[in-house]
């Protein structure tokens, strides 16, 4: 018996030893291997497993001492999942970047670790862009580009690898929704299987860069880089060179004289239009995304807007009740945020459905977030119920229609820029959204209609919501200018008299 088990193990041993050194002569990357990446996801999967279900086990629910050991282990646990991301790269960076996107969505811990991935994700080397041009376009980098242009090339792999990591990511939050039946992010995996065969085609964000340049044409002060067809394949896009420092450096802001609340309210009128009005919406407005520069001709304030991979089309019947919603939240209308949640799919959880989108806690719902300011107590409080409600949070991302994950994501993205560019508190991004809303349902309403005097009804209708809006905007910047305040100034000090 011995005789025999030492036989196998030389055989099992010179096999292993003969197929290393195959792969070895061939310059195989055994990080390309479907089974070493797979083997790297699974082990990184268990150990995070078995330090969630032994670290707490003996400390007591509720305690400062639960809550400072549950924060070290989501922070242990992110960073596992951040060097197992960046390790196998491709489709681990793209899901890990959109993890780190969800500020309101999960623990701190997991989004400010994986929010590296936007800006110091893994590089290709030289030679593998190199090969990939010389495949795709059929001749050497330095024979092609005569003029200054920006050129995004592919990694080499992805596309081979990136239906087999989502398998693998598919089976692996299984097991570990069979662990922890609260985990419910199965979502997650759906949405890579839609969206990274689009993410990966580059003539598709060609034509998605394209498409929104024409449909906000109207907007002088956004710029998107015109596209270089004749050098560009479904991995290479060209396009023109956009110089620029990103939405989320106040320091580059200051030094060029960018004003912070002019950049934060036209991101608003961009999104805004995006969502309400047109249905097609970038869903990745990370920093990295986002330039801001000083027109060198006409030195007015732009706004760049980059990597146009992932875009949203909302439904007409989902854009529409989501304008709706929107106006309720802002009106703090209890009846209308109920009634247009549950027509978006959260049923009786509503009010988590209310928070989440806003970001506010439901005190603040209630009155209407145009109404109170943003605290930072707030803010706190949201991202500590983050963490708390995560089983329920879960649950309502499983039951809302697909179209509302990117949606969110987008919301938690914009609002990250605000919190550092420090204009959250400003009123002007809920008066564009009001204006947007009002113009789409105005919109749709005459699309039913070919009585002349039922579109007179409306366009009347909506001039005059427009109007009120403008007079609201009026009114608060009186209040906060100078001569309201020196007029106020004056009227104290006239004499008072019975």
């Amino acid at each position: 018996m011995a005789v025999r088990l030492l036989k196998v193990s030389s055989v099992a041993t010179a096999v292993f030893a003969s197929s290393g050194f195959y792969l070895y002569s061939k310059n195989v990357d055994f990080n390309d291997l479907s089974i070493i990446r797979f083997g790297r996801a699974a082990a990184t999967t268990a150990v995070i497993s078995y330090d969630y279900l032994t670290t707490l086990r003996d400390v007591q629910y509720g305690t400062e001492e639960y809550w400072a050991v549950k924060s070290k282990l989501h922070r242990r646990s992110a960073e596992r999942l951040r060097d197992l991301c960046c390790a196998n790269r491709g489709t681990f960076i793209k899901v890990g970047q959109h993890l780190g996107a969800l500020d309101y969505l999960l623990p701190e811990e997991y989004t400010s670790t994986l929010k590296v991935l936007h800006s110091r994700a893994p590089q290709s080397s030289m030679e593998e862009i190199r090969q990939v041009i010389r495949e795709d376009l059929g001749q050497e980098l330095s024979d092609l580009f005569i003029q200054t242009v920006a050129v995004k090339v592919q990694h080499p792999k992805v596309q081979r690898q990136s239906s087999k990591d989502i398998v693998v990511m598919e089976f692996l939050l299984q097991v570990v929704h069979w662990l922890f039946p609260d985990f419910a992010f199965m979502w997650l995996v759906e949405e890579a299987k839609k969206n990274m065969p689009l993410e990966l085609d580059f003539l598709n964000e060609g034509r998605n860069a394209e498409k929104i340049a024409d449909m906000l044409k109207q907007f002088t002060f956004l710029k998107i880089p015109k596209i270089h067809w004749d050098l560009s394949t479904k991995r290479i896009l060209t396009m023109d060179f956009a110089e620029g420092g990103q939405v989320n450096d106040r320091e580059y802001m200051r030094k060029h004289g960018i004003n912070v609340n002019e950049i934060s309210r036209n991101l608003g009128k961009i999104y805004s239009e995006m969502i309400f009005v047109n249905g097609f919406v970038h869903c990745d407005p990370h920093p990295g995304n986002v330039l801001v520069r000083k027109c060198p001709e006409s030195n007015k304030t732009e706004i760049v807007l980059l990597d146009h991979g992932l875009y949203q089309v909302l439904n007409q019947d989902f854009r529409l009740d989501y304008c709706r919603l929107w106006q309720s939240l802002i009106k703090g209308d209890l009846k209308g945020i109920e009634r247009y949640s549950r027509r978006l799919g959260a049923g009786d959880l509503y009010p988590l459905f209310a928070c989440v989108l806003t970001a506010r806690s439901w005190t603040s719902v209630n009155a209407g977030i145009s109404q109170t300011p943003v605290t930072q107590s707030e803010d706190v409080e949201i991202r500590t119920n983050a963490a708390l409600y995560l089983p329920q949070i879960s649950e309502l991302l499983n039951r809302v229609p697909r179209q509302m994950l990117l949606l969110l994501e987008t919301n938690d993205l914009l609002r990250g820029i605000e919190t550092i560019l420090q204009t959250r508190a400003s009123s002007s991004s809920f008066i564009n959204m009001s204006r947007c809303c009002t113009r789409a349902i105005a919109r749709h309403k005459r699309s039913k209609t070919k009585s002349r005097t039922r579109l007179l009804q409306i366009s009347l209708s909506e001039r005059w919501s427009l109007c009120q809006i403008d007079l609201y905007e009026l009114m608060l910047w009186l209040r906060s200018s100078a001569l309201a305040r020196w007029v106020c100034y004056l009227l104290n000090c006239l004499p008072y008299t019975n």
